[in-house]
């Protein structure tokens, strides 16, 4: 009898190795292969609300099992198998994708997480081998990590032919090098010199966000073709070294920061961290257009003027004040786009012509008509502090008199330790005259959006997906309401 009890619970902790496996596997995709996401997304996972209680009980039960409660293993496999409560193995709005990469890092990741079953059970007998099972799959996102880590210097290597092949086409077809970054607004930018710009030479800009070295590699080998005159280039970054690595072969002549912000805090750690990584844009730059609106871009510019070399394009907000802003636009991402048309001979004439039809990038305010008859603002991919506020002045401007001002949002994540503040202050504008009706989507900010909307006087609803705040919409909203759709974050997202 205890023989089957061991041969149950080591078939129960494989079963649920495999399908935790299947789950955090889809994390590590959606995260780009990070290694430590996976580790860092279970925490927040497991820790939610009745996910802490089963992952105390599964840590229990493998303690037990341990010491001769074998049965104890099977309710520990259970537990794993079928949790964390919420994130489902094949996903709602990022469904798993087996690609060559991924493969490869379920092979390793399956590797890892077998030898330890069989070294112990070869060693030890069946008994440890059963709770090693178990075990291994309450360590699963560990394992996931490590094999992250162990498959990237591969993956690197892998991924280098590719750049390599875009370096080449690149360097033959020689055009102009426009590179953008910034914490926020290089997409949109990005979109304004190719417009700008495309009206007197051919310009290719890279496709949505095609802003790391393989996506980049991707844009110029699938994108990029003769005659090109001008490539612009958007890179993100999240942490030093990345955008240096792109320009060793893109090689830039004109380098452009529009921002710095509190994005991505909890991987740079602090402002001044992101202002250095973004910097490396400059370094083969012949002009640096820099956002001396941005405090921290001013003092980078003044630094990068004394240390000669480069000739330093300083740009505000002011210097568009007398062009045909588009309503919606940034203006000194639009600054930042127009110095980079003069520093291309883009005539005045044509520029002042031009200004006034930039294109709205795909989800970055985009205002449409519901089919309730509810106005939609439509800001899901541009969630940061400094665009929250924005998108709260045009959630007010696009209501009509009477009409409920709604705002739908998961909040903002990747703040660091200023997440919460900054989603408190962030419900707070809301509560305090922007909004009637906040719907707060999910958990991972929740506690900190109901605190800033406590401030003020605002509806507030608990959603648990973005499709329940859709049906709350349909129904409850029509004509002369307006809906603010504030950032929309991956299922894999408590």
């Amino acid at each position: 009898m205890t023989t089957v009890v061991d041969a149950v619970t080591l078939a129960a902790g494989a079963v649920a190795a495999v399908l935790a496996g299947i789950r955090w596997l889809r994390v590590a995709q959606r995260e780009h292969y990070l290694p430590g996401s996976v580790s860092r997304f279970a925490v927040r996972w497991w820790a939610l609300g009745p996910n802490a209680v089963v992952m105390i009980a599964a840590v229990i039960a493998v303690g037990l099992g341990a010491i001769g409660a074998t049965i104890l293993g099977v309710v520990a496999a259970v537990a794993v198998a079928v949790g964390p409560f919420g994130l489902t193995l094949r996903g709602r709005t990022s469904k798993l994708v087996w690609t060559r990469r991924l493969t490869t890092l379920a092979v390793v990741s399956a590797t890892l997480s077998t030898l330890p079953i069989l070294a112990i059970g070869v060693a030890s007998g069946l008994r440890p081998a059963a709770v090693t099972s178990v075990l291994v799959a309450v360590v699963v996102p560990l394992l996931v990590d490590a094999a992250l880590a162990i498959t990237a210097p591969v993956e690197r290597q892998l991924a280098s032919r590719y750049v390599d092949q875009a370096a080449a086409k690149l360097r033959s077809i020689n055009p102009t090098v426009v590179a953008i970054t910034g914490s926020y607004g290089k997409t949109s930018t990005k979109g304004y010199v190719a417009h700008l710009v495309g009206a007197t030479r051919t310009t290719v800009p890279t496709p949505a966000s095609f802003n790391n070295n393989n996506g980049l590699a991707l844009a110029v080998n699938k994108h990029l073709v003769p005659g090109t005159e001008v490539f612009v280039a958007e890179m993100g970054t999240y942490g030093p070294g990345e955008i240096a690595e792109m320009c060793e072969w893109v090689r830039p002549a004109i380098s452009v920061i529009t921002a710095i912000g509190p994005v991505h805090l909890e991987r740079f750690k602090s402002e001044d961290r992101i202002v250095v990584a973004k910097s490396e844009i400059l370094e083969t730059a012949e002009v640096a257009v820099l956002n001396v609106d941005d405090a921290r871009l001013a003092a980078l510019a003044d630094r990068v003027d004394a240390a000669g070399g480069k000739k330093v394009v300083r740009v505000s907000a002011d210097d568009v004040a007398g062009l045909d802003v588009p309503e919606g636009a940034a203006p000194t991402n639009v600054a930042c786009a127009v110095a980079v048309a003069r520093q291309l001979g883009v005539p005045e004439d044509v520029i002042s012509s031009r200004v006034s039809t930039l294109p709205t990038a795909a989800n970055r305010l985009t205002v449409t008509t519901g089919g309730n008859g509810s106005t939609i603002v439509d800001d899901t991919f541009n969630s940061n502090p400094a665009g929250v506020l924005a998108a709260v002045g045009a959630l007010q401007r696009a209501s009509a008199e009477g009409g409920r001002r709604v705002v739908v949002t998961p909040g903002m994540v990747e703040l660091g330790p200023r997440q919460g503040e900054e989603n408190a202050r962030f419900a707070e504008a809301v509560a305090t005259g922007a909004g009637t009706d906040l719907l707060i989507v999910g958990h991972t900010n929740r506690a900190a959006l109901m605190e800033g909307a406590a401030r003020g006087n605002v509806r507030v609803v608990l959603v648990d997906t973005r499709d329940d705040a859709v049906a709350w919409v349909r129904e409850h909203c029509g004509p002369g309401d307006a809906v603010l759709y504030e950032n929309d974050l991956p299922d894999h997202y408590a």
